[in-house]
């Protein structure tokens, strides 16, 4: 079987591959019975030289592949027919921009299988870049809070070398004063703590939390049975409300009425209730004044994350009287960072740690019939049409 590491066609360009030129030399040992080739690519974050250093054909045409890896989804008139892909679609939530995509992939009769699809039996996600969105997540956000402030001046990251140097970046600054809320509990959330944890920052229960000030900067993280409750007033179950949310309301004003800067690491999933909505960031006592939203869900659960910001543009403001769009450092307005997708800025630690997990739980199940069932949970299309446990998609696909 030939696998093809594939060239990043979407703009804005995309810097990450799922294996690095060290990892695939580590899968050729691992499988000397599969074959892997590269598409040549003047923006991959390792250059041709680097995989032809380990033995690698590098190449515009790799047509001849059967396997076709890459990151971002891949623009209609580029994909081969006939083919296995991998890539994030962003369609399984039924997203409308990629609609067409989606049309394009069944009408080539090409085997699709989404990086977001590939989980475990039950059904936790084995790969992806959540701690590197975690980790540029919550730097953009203390660097959001120096420039807003004029406390410090943090650099951006898509200017460091790597992880090591923003941590040392990190090293030169003193966090103020501040009560950070950080939501979630998957590769997100660590991805964050790993941030917060090296600053030096304080954990303290939400009980805790939720009672005291205190005298130096502290944080709480937080799980949905905390910033969610039955509305019926019962004990909830975490994952009853994964099954069916709508249950559910809302707990998260005792926490925005003692919350400086939340950084939003949570998975948002389809009929779940809002964090807080643009009412509730009228509030008198909302205190929230700047929000790292790492899940990045547009009018979404997050009222102020009112649009997605960009790498070049980071951070814009967000006034809850007026509900617009204001200066990151406008008066009363909450700031807000959005960048949806911050593993970019990342792109050599991201590649690498993508391909470790890749080479550990994907690549096998090409040569172990499957025995786990990765690839058949993970498959979104076959010969044309969904598969069954994508079939909710149908609906997407016909336009309704």
């Amino acid at each position: 079987m030939k696998f093809a590491i594939i060239k990043e066609r979407k703009n804005p360009p995309d810097r990450r591959v799922v294996l690095s030129p060290e990892t695939l030399a580590e899968a050729q040992l691992d499988f000397p019975e599969a074959q892997f080739v590269v598409e040549s690519s003047d923006i991959r974050i390792f250059p041709d030289s680097e995989y032809e250093k380990f033995g690698f054909k590098v190449t515009d045409d790799v047509s001849d592949a059967d396997v076709m890896i890459g990151v971002k989804e891949v623009p209609s008139e580029h994909l081969i027919p006939n083919k296995k892909y991998f890539f994030f679609s962003h369609t399984i939530k039924k997203q409308p921009y990629n609609r067409d995509l989606l049309k394009a992939i069944l009408n080539k009769n090409i085997e699709l299988y989404d990086h977001e699809t590939i989980v475990n039996q039950k059904g936790y996600r084995l790969i992806g870049f959540g701690r590197y969105a975690g980790l540029v997540g919550a730097y953009n956000g203390f660097r959001a809070l120096g420039l807003r402030d004029q406390l410090y001046n943090l650099p951006k990251v898509e200017g460091l070398a790597d992880l090591n140097e923003v941590k040392s970046e990190l090293d030169k600054i003193t966090i103020p004063n501040v009560k950070i809320l950080l939501s979630g509990t998957g590769k997100v959330a660590l991805g964050a703590q790993e941030i917060l944890d090296h600053l030096g920052i304080k954990e303290v229960s939400d009980a805790l939390y939720l009672t005291s000030e205190f005298t130096e900067p502290v944080y709480c993280r937080v799980d949905v049975m905390e910033y969610a409750k039955r509305s019926d007033g019962k004990v909830g179950n975490r994952l009853a409300f994964y099954k069916d949310p709508k249950d559910y309301e809302s707990n998260f004003m005792p926490y925005a009425k003692q919350t400086d800067f939340f950084i939003a690491g949570h998975f948002y999933g389809n009929n779940a209730p809002y964090l807080f909505t643009r009412e509730d960031a009228k509030h008198p006592d909302f205190r929230i004044n700047l929000v790292a939203d790492i899940s990045c869900d547009i009018d979404g659960p997050v009222a102020s994350t009112i649009r997605p910001s960009t790498i070049a543009d980071p951070y814009y403001g967000y006034n809850p009287q007026t509900e617009k769009e204001v200066g990151f450092d406008a008066e009363n307005a909450i700031t807000v960072m959005a960048v949806d997708n911050l593993p970019c800025e990342l792109p050599k630690d991201a590649s690498e740690g993508f391909g470790e997990t890749f080479l550990n739980h994907v690549l096998p199940a090409f040569f172990n019939k499957d025995e786990r069932g990765i690839l058949k949970r993970a498959k979104i299309t076959e010969k044309g049409k969904l598969t069954e446990r994508f079939n909710y998609l149908q609906d997407y696909v016909d336009g309704n």
